[in-house]
């Protein structure tokens, strides 16, 4: 069956052409013409004007495959459960738990009383009726139990407003702080907190305390950076004893550490930041202030665990801590983080591309290692609150099992299960999940995460969704989602591709992704998607044997996945059957010598400096803005909200209007626009329900692209026909 992106939609809407005015910009004896550089201006009316046409276009389009993208919502909503529970886990008045009422769109936070109704601390629906959005920033509830300090966005501009809630009566005090970042800390008498402020460019810069029940206007500044390449990190230690500040930039990290124990402490710095060094702390409770923990590549590039006294803790008196579950005594094993309780340490690794846990004694022995139970599984950390506990809960998944909690024993590392989401009518043994790998032109072995329902041929016939990121050191690990099996369940393989910028192989694998490596994670991506279909012999993990069908791959990326799609839709236009890019950041030079965008300054060590003239020509040579493809191009679909304070609308803006431009192929509709012009978030909107509408708008685009328009194994066809359109689906970025 043929993909249906040529019909032409009726009735038919103004093809969207945006003003040219041409600016000319010499850098480095380099001469471009920007002829959309006027976007940048967010009140320009050309701009609003331009933004609706592409919207009335996308609608207009997408109404093609409007009946199987009510289909997939249907099929996704089906196996959504009305009301559900998280699992319940302890801390100060609790237990509490996340309750997502029938029919609601947005959770509750809930208290559970035992013998009693259980009571609503807070109900995120209330918090998005004026605007249908909401973000639940933070949720802390006090040491005594009796506050609940929390905030929210409303907008999805990540503007998050503070309140302080009474949990007895249920009300706001009148204390009210406008603009925060998420990030807080209780004094240990539950009667202050310290929080973060942004500064004009979204970037957590300040460190305020406020004292309950005084006006914020009383707030005194704590702690600034003034320093843009660094931001602000502020939570208290689980021992209660200590707010832990950590100022980061993408390779430097400083921790400043401030008593809870009453207010006006003086911070107290641990060391002095030197470039290129990272480590983190947490807190050991005994005599004398006790012990931090350090998590540092002070010496190891994978990381290693040490100790300090908090009464001198600076690097001349941190020591190696023993643990044989490590490096440098375990080589090829990234440690992440140390979570440290009485008695215990839970280490977060990586070994051999994927996730596990490690609990020790206090001294780093005794190891007792944790690794997911799932096949091509995640496993994390979900619940630590209690210090002394001897238990936390811990989350797994993959892309077909849903999440489980379980209690893990730190004394004996068994996990004893709690509670499995639900799914209904959804049989994980219908499907199947494993790991494999496609070697990179180097010779480097990329990790890719498959799955697929039982019985689809891995034989080259089969129709592959490729999903990538791979920057910050960031990991795409298996997360379950209720629309996936949409997909699977019509034929189609789902692939993550491990790629390099990204942290699945450890600290190395990002540097060989990064800065002026960057085309790297290009590269690695391609042969990913020529692995799979066969057409790279005697240099695949499979041995050149074709996995899924190489005419139907449609790839798809957010953010600084986004760029990844961009970067690819521009250098093998002709090895995919439509792109996904998702609010890209794809004007790479321009957004990157302007220091008034937000992330600017502090992503100048991820992706390089244009203003130095190497930096320059490595952005500049995948840029996407900057480099539109010759010839025939793939479909593609790309995403925008007015309000993403993290990827600003004028840059896919920008990439449409001048794909529209340069032809051939992407100036009707095989190139479409969803830009989202009211409330809406970097990762789309915040509802449950909203999610999967949109999720199932992009899933329909993909599916029509491959030429599977039809219903999904085990599914009835429609009783109306429903024409069908064009093509492409990722986890929360950090940064862009």
């Amino acid at each position: 069956m043929a993909a249906e992106d040529d019909r032409a939609p009726s009735p038919s809407p103004v093809l969207p052409r945006a003003p040219r005015r041409p600016v000319r910009r010499d850098r480095h004896g380099v001469t471009d013409t920007d002829d959309y550089a006027w976007m940048r201006d967010p009140d320009d009316p050309d701009l609003r004007g331009y933004l609706a046409a592409e919207r009335a276009w996308y609608d207009a389009h997408a109404a093609r495959w409007s009946g199987l993208a009510a289909d997939l919502e249907r099929e996704a909503a089906a196996r959504t459960p009305a009301s559900a529970d998280s699992v319940e886990w302890p801390a100060a008045g609790g237990p509490y738990l996340i309750r997502m009422p029938a029919g609601a769109e947005n959770p509750q936070l809930i208290r559970v009383r035992a013998g009693e109704a259980d009571q609503v601390l807070l109900d995120a629906e209330q918090v998005a009726a004026a605007t249908g959005f909401a973000d639940i920033g933070d949720r802390v509830v006090s040491p005594d139990g009796r506050l609940l300090a929390w905030s929210a966005d409303t907008t999805g501009a990540e503007n998050y407003r503070l309140r302080v809630r009474d949990t007895a009566a249920g009300a706001d005090l009148a204390d009210v702080i406008e603009r925060t970042c998420p990030g807080l800390a209780w004094g240990a008498g539950s009667d202050w907190l310290l929080y973060l402020v942004p500064d004009e460019l979204h970037r957590p810069w300040q460190v305020w305390r406020h004292i309950v029940g005084t006006p914020a206007s009383d707030d005194v500044l704590v702690m600034a950076e003034p320093d843009a390449r660094f931001e602000l990190e502020l939570r208290a230690s689980r021992s209660g004893e200590q707010a832990v500040v950590t100022a980061q930039s993408r390779d430097t990290t400083e921790v400043t550490l401030i008593p809870l124990d009453r207010p006006g402490r003086d911070p107290v710095l641990v060391e002095p930041r030197r470039r290129g060094v990272e480590y983190r702390a947490d807190h050991l409770a005994g005599p004398d202030g006790g012990e931090l923990y350090l998590v540092t590549d002070d010496g190891e590039a994978e990381f290693r665990l040490m100790r300090a006294p908090v009464r001198a803790p600076g690097r001349a008196s941190w020591r190696p801590v023993d643990c044989p579950a490590v490096a440098p005594a375990r080589a090829g094993t990234r440690l992440l983080g140390c979570d440290v309780f009485e008695g215990h340490l839970l280490l977060t690794l990586r070994r051999d591309g994927g996730p596990m846990l490690a609990i020790t004694d206090t001294g780093g022995g005794a190891v007792r290692e944790v690794t997911p139970q799932f096949p091509a599984g995640d496993i994390r950390v979900e619940h630590a609150e209690d210090y002394r506990r001897g238990s936390v809960i811990i989350a797994e998944e993959s892309l077909t099992e849903p999440l489980a909690w379980s209690e893990l024993d730190l004394a004996s590392g068994q996990r004893r299960l709690l509670k499995r989401a639900e799914v209904p009518g959804y049989d994980p043994g219908a499907y199947r999940t494993e790991r494999t790998a496609v070697r990179a032109g180097d010779g480097t072995a990329i990790p890719v995460t498959l799955a697929y329902r039982e019985g689809t041929p891995l034989d080259g016939t089969a129709p592959c969704l490729l999903y990538g990121y791979g920057a910050y050191e960031a990991c795409s690990d298996p997360e379950f989602s209720a629309s996936l099996p949409a997909l699977l369940d019509r034929g189609v393989v789902y692939a993550i591709g491990h790629i390099r910028g990204g942290g699945e192989g450890g600290r190395r694998w990002w540097q060989q992704g990064r800065l002026r490596a960057k085309p790297t994670t290009f590269s690695d991506f391609i042969a990913v998607a020529d692995g799979l279909a066969g057409t790279v012999p005697a240099n695949t993990a499979t041995d050149g044997a074709a996995v899924v069908d190489g005419g139907r791959i449609v790839s798809r990326g957010l953010s600084a996945g986004g760029l990844l799609q961009g970067a690819v839709f521009s250098l093998a236009p002709q090895r995919w059957r439509a792109v996904v890019a998702e609010v890209p950041f794809v004007d790479c030079v321009t957004t990157m010598l302007d220091p008034s965008i937000p992330l600017t300054i502090n992503e100048w060590d991820e992706w390089g400096d244009p203003r130095d003239p190497s930096d320059f020509a490595v952005l500049r040579s995948y840029s996407p803005y900057d480099n539109p493809p010759p010839g025939p191009r793939p479909a593609l679909l790309v995403t925008g909200t007015v309000h993403d304070p993290r990827v600003l609308i004028h840059e896919p803006a920008k990439w449409v209007a001048r794909l529209r431009d340069t032809g051939p192929g992407t100036d009707g509709p095989r190139l479409l626009f969803r830009a989202e012009l009211g409330a809406g978030a970097h990762t789309g909107p915040s509802g449950r329900f909203a999610q999967l509408a949109y999720e199932a708008e992009v899933q329909a685009f993909i599916l029509s692209a491959m030429g599977l328009a039809g219903p999904a194994a085990g599914i009835p066809e429609r009783t109306a026909t429903d024409p069908a359109g064009p093509a492409a689906a990722g986890p929360p970025p950090l940064g862009r």
